[in-house]
């Protein structure tokens, strides 16, 4: 899949000194950014140049065949209504939504945001430090709550659970994602570093021709998301995210139509799990036992949860995992997960199953919403060691609705070991309708891969290990065929 094309741009720029900036940290530069790309789109184009400086800023709104360009040294810090005079900008109302989230379904209240641009590019080699932006907001209005979270979260409290879904009216002067995009064509993010982005680093929602290439996030939810979108190219990128995914392929209902992620690479990406902030401080800290909810640290790369418009023609290649979850690909809010590769994957101390593809039913969507499939899945040439041993690679749809037409070709995988006779007696709930991550099936009986509900799986050059005496077997099949 090619990169995108480089968006042409005027030859004029405009320094946002010029418009009053002050970089001192203290004052508001809000205005004199806005200002230097409101007088650059009126030009027909250009540059914003960023010199090198602390700018503390709320909302900064991009403008069509406008780039920012931050220079060495410059960094947008976002502001913190609480302590400075002004507020970012409110959410969109757009009605009750209902099937996703609140951070995915608004785009105006982020510290950077676009709707409906065209022609932009953030190039750094700046920084955004967006510690002000909060990582919390209210959950999806979704009726049917079964699904709604992790089984892992089911023995908190509802203290607990408020203090991650503060609720809508929190919201309304408060930031919660540091770069936000909705329905913009030919887009480049290159070169930046965001050290905290609140609940999303980098949300992309229904965008086309989008190029996101060396960028280095360190945060404390999801570092990339990419919902609803076409032709994008993730590349050369560092995150750790810790409390959540890194980089997420999403097909949610949040523009009010079911809409297919399609024609998406993501290569030569690393992601990882550290404590938060060690990865930009090189430590690579592994202190933080659990995430929020309640299973051990996030970090990976996963096409879903949402995945009411499917995913098609998708590419992850050369990249690698460590001390994260392994990667994720679910289907259980309809939709159809087809033609996809994921090759040359590197993964060191996996916190859960290395390889995890499920078909479910979790069902979050209007009512008749059907169950997803999949087709033409490749996973190859994968490495991964020091795996969790609870968690095998897993393959597992529900009755009458299989994981379809996989192939596994070349993986190598050692696990720690340790697991008993009385794991290997397990009885597996089926829990179709829960939220998909490995541990809703409690500890595995094999150790090495475990598939259920599977059809037309090849398997090719597997090689399984452990660390450890395992008393489990290395491989077991439940309801599979072809």
């Amino acid at each position: 899949m090619a990169l995108m094309p480089r968006p042409a741009f005027a030859a004029q720029t405009f320094d946002i000194r010029h418009f009053g900036a002050r970089g001192d940290g203290e004052t508001l530069d809000t205005d004199a950014i806005n200002a230097a790309i409101h007088a650059a789109a009126r030009a027909g184009g250009g540059v914003v140049t960023i010199p090198a400086g602390r700018y503390l800023c709320f909302s900064i709104r991009l403008a069509s065949r406008v780039s920012l360009r931050f220079e060495a040294g410059a960094v947008i810090i976002a502001a913190d209504p609480a302590r400075h005079a002004g507020r970012y900008d409110l959410p969109e109302d757009r009605g009750a939504q209902l099937y996703q989230d609140f951070g995915h379904s608004h785009w105006h209240n982020s510290l950077i945001w676009g709707d409906g641009v065209e022609d932009v590019a953030l190039e750094g080699p700046g920084r955004i430090e967006g510690g002000a932006l909060t990582r919390n907001g209210p959950g999806a209005r979704w009726q049917a709550q079964t699904g709604e979270r992790p089984l892992s979260m089911q023995h908190m409290t509802k203290a607990e659970i408020t203090a991650l879904e503060s609720d809508h009216a929190a919201m309304e002067r408060l930031g919660n994602k540091a770069i936000a995009l909705r329905m913009g064509r030919r887009i480049r993010l290159s070169g930046l570093t965001i050290a905290g982005g609140g609940h999303i680093a980098v949300l992309a929602t229904g965008t086309q021709g989008l190029t996101i290439e060396n960028l280095t996030i360190d945060t404390a939810r999801d570092g990339i998301d990419l919902d609803c979108v076409r032709d994008v190219t993730v590349s050369g990128c560092r995150i750790n995210t810790p409390n959540d995914d890194a980089i997420v392929v999403k097909s949610s209902l949040a523009l009010g139509e079911k809409i297919a992620s399609e024609n998406v690479t993501i290569r030569d990406c690393q992601v990882s799990g550290y404590d938060l902030g060690t990865m930009l401080s090189g430590t690579n800290g592994t202190t933080q036992a659990l995430a929020p909810d309640r299973d051990r640290p996030t970090g990976r790369i996963k096409l879903g949860t949402e995945s009411n418009g499917g995913y098609h023609h998708i590419l992850i290649e050369r990249c690698r995992f460590a001390h994260c979850r392994g990667l994720a690909l679910e289907t259980v809010d309809g939709g159809a997960m087809e033609d996809v590769i994921a090759r040359e994957l590197f993964m060191e101390d996996v916190t859960t199953a290395p390889i995890f593809v499920r078909v479910g039913n979790r069902g979050r969507g209007p009512h008749g919403t059907a169950i997803g499939s999949t087709r033409g899945i490749r996973i190859e040439r994968v490495f991964a060691q020091a795996i969790d041993p609870r968690y095998p690679a897993i393959l597992a749809g529900i009755p009458g609705h299989p994981v379809r037409d996989v192939t596994l070709s070349q993986i190598n995988l050692t696990y720690a070991g340790g697991g008993t006779a009385s794991d290997a007696a397990r009885q597996v709930p089926e829990v179709p309708n829960a939220y998909p991550e490995p541990s809703m099936f409690g500890v595995l009986p094999a150790w090495g891969l475990w598939m259920r509900d599977v059809e037309r799986i090849s398997l090719d050059r597997i090689a399984l290990a452990t660390a450890a005496p395992d008393a489990r077997p290395p491989i077991m099949l439940d309801r599979a065929t072809g």
